[in-house]
């Protein structure tokens, strides 16, 4: 078991210091919400679960899971503590045997005891049940076509806020129901006449849940929901295309292209490149080889895409500065700011200043699928008004300051109401801090990423930045988030279905929008599988 029963013990306190400065500064209800237990049976044991029927045993099913063998029966195990209110249960499931034609496994949330339960259920009839179970009778509350396979994965999840239930079954929002029977109770998984193993069991707080999804896009005054537009339309963009806040329609620009519409030339040299960067107008520039640019840093214009070709291109010794001079007495976007610019699918090594850094109001900038390892600074630093910002699928590979939002303290005459930014499936590999720092920002976005024994911290909110860390899985990170850093004074920062794999709490505090955007979410459970495939150069 991952987390210990000590940080369950720690929930209630912190809740209702919580709720008692919700209270005290007049706000509205403020959804938070975090990882309270996990358990992913690596430590070869189940310890914490209790049982009824069945065969329950931990065994090996490529990962350590939590296998039920029986098929004769119905079979029940369970976990948490009864004062558990708002929240959902999620479970990877793996249904391996039906004993009959209308069978099913399932998870439980407000468990009351082995006869009374709210549940959702995967049955061999190729159906998705929302159901209810009273003193062994069992009732109903929606269901939906599903095609239920044996020896076959599904994340199951059902949450449970006031009188609202919902059941995902891989990120889908399947079933929905309201039931006011039960108020609170346990989590558990649960088999009839049928065997299954289970994984990764993660249990997050929740606000109080809408009876339907988010608009697309919220008032920005509203507080955040507990659960985001995760399905149907609008959907993300394709996979070539920005998504985050970088796709958002601001300041006379209509999402990110970068050089589309503009002539693509190939470059490997540091001549040539240099050349192309600076050239006025869209084009794409393709990076052929790893080219050495001297240091530090040289501008990019507006209009531009600059991709490596494979997986083995990109620079040395030198960065990127995305931005106009710096000046002190421009407190507001200039017509002339750098805009629309892609940078995908580079490795960055041996920087001698940022190996990205982005400046001056620039806005509509996509990072993504790149590389950095060694450098002097930082590895995508966002600061002075820049906005509409998205950084996704990059590799920080063993790096000490990696992405720092708003550069100082004293800078919020330019900073304020700017710095929007997602950071998204970024794998942060035995990095030490600034993932990302960030002050000033609001609506910063930080989600899906994996963050891998993280030496400093993960996520610092500060100088009341707001920022949503969410759907994020931590492994061995003691201090995955916190409020100030250093001199800098706290931000806010709202945190909701992150995984914690021996790794800390968490700090939160304060209440943040959600971003107007649409998104979806990968399954927290499923961030890590998802970012060591997929995140870096060379897997575009």
């Amino acid at each position: 078991m991952q987390l210990k029963h000590a940080r369950v013990r720690i929930l209630a306190p912190v809740a209702a210091a919580l709720a008692a400065v919700v209270i005290a500064l007049g706000y509205s209800a403020v959804a938070y919400a975090d990882t309270v237990f996990s358990d992913d049976f690596e430590d070869g044991n189940s310890s914490g679960w209790s049982g009824s029927g069945g065969s329950w045993s931990v065994a090996t099913d490529g990962s350590r899971v939590l296998r039920q063998g029986g098929t004769s029966s119905d079979a029940r195990f369970t976990a948490g503590t009864q004062s558990w209110t708002a929240y959902s249960v999620q479970a990877r499931v793996k249904p391996t045997a039906f004993n009959g034609s209308n069978r099913f496994v399932a998870v439980l949330a407000r468990v009351q005891s082995n006869t009374s339960y709210y549940y959702l259920a995967l049955r061999s009839n190729n159906t998705v049940e929302l159901k209810k179970l009273a003193n062994g009778s069992s009732t109903t509350l929606d269901t939906a076509s599903l095609t239920v396979s044996t020896n076959t994965w599904y994340t199951v999840r059902l949450e449970v806020s006031g009188t609202s239930l919902r059941g995902y079954v891989n990120g889908n929002l399947l079933t929905e129901a309201t039931d006011s029977q039960y108020s609170s109770g346990r989590i558990g998984v649960a088999t009839f006449y049928g065997s299954a193993n289970f994984d990764d069991v993660v249990v997050s707080t929740i606000g109080s849940t809408p009876t339907t999804p988010p608009t697309s896009t919220p008032p920005t005054s509203t507080p955040p929901t507990s659960t985001p537009p995760t399905t149907g339309p609008p959907t993300n963009p394709g996979p070539n295309q920005a998504d985050g806040w970088a796709s958002v329609d601001a300041w006379g620009q209509s999402g990110t292209t970068g050089g589309t519409g503009g002539p693509t030339v190939t470059v490997d040299t540091a001549a040539e490149f240099l050349a192309e960067v600076a050239t006025a107008g869209p084009r794409i520039i393709q990076v052929q080889g790893m080219i050495d640019l001297p240091g530090p840093m040289h501008d990019v214009t507006s209009d531009k895409t600059i991709v490596g070709v494979g997986g083995n291109s990109g620079f040395t010794g030198g960065g990127l500065n995305v931005g106009l001079p710096i000046d002190d007495d421009i407190t507001s976007p200039p017509a002339n700011a750098v805009h629309n610019v892609i940078i995908r699918n580079l490795n960055f090594r041996s920087w001698d200043d940022d190996a990205i850094n982005v400046q001056m109001f620039s806005h509509h900038v996509w990072v993504d699928h790149n590389t950095w390892t060694t450098g002097v600074d930082g590895g995508v630093d966002i600061k002075r008004g820049s906005s509409y910002v998205t950084v996704s699928y990059n590799h920080a590979d063993g790096t000490d300051k990696n992405m720092l939002l708003g550069h100082d303290d004293g800078n919020a005459a330019q900073d304020v109401g700017r710095l929007k930014v997602s950071y998204h499936h970024n794998f942060f590999d035995n990095t030490n801090q600034r993932n990302p720092r960030i002050r000033f920002g609001d609506q910063v976005h930080v989600y899906n990423n994996y963050y891998l024994n993280t030496g400093n911290y993960g996520v610092a909110s500060t100088e009341n930045a707001g920022v949503i860390a969410e759907g994020n899985y931590f492994e061995g990170v003691d201090d995955p988030f916190h409020l100030g850093e250093a001199s800098s004074g706290d931000g806010r920062l709202v945190a909701r279905n992150n995984c914690l794999v021996n790794s800390g709490a968490g700090q939160t505090g304060g209440s943040v929008s959600n971003p107007t955007y649409s998104y979806t979410l990968t399954p927290q459970c499923d961030v890590k599988a998802n970012v060591t495939a997929n995140a870096g150069a060379g897997r575009i």
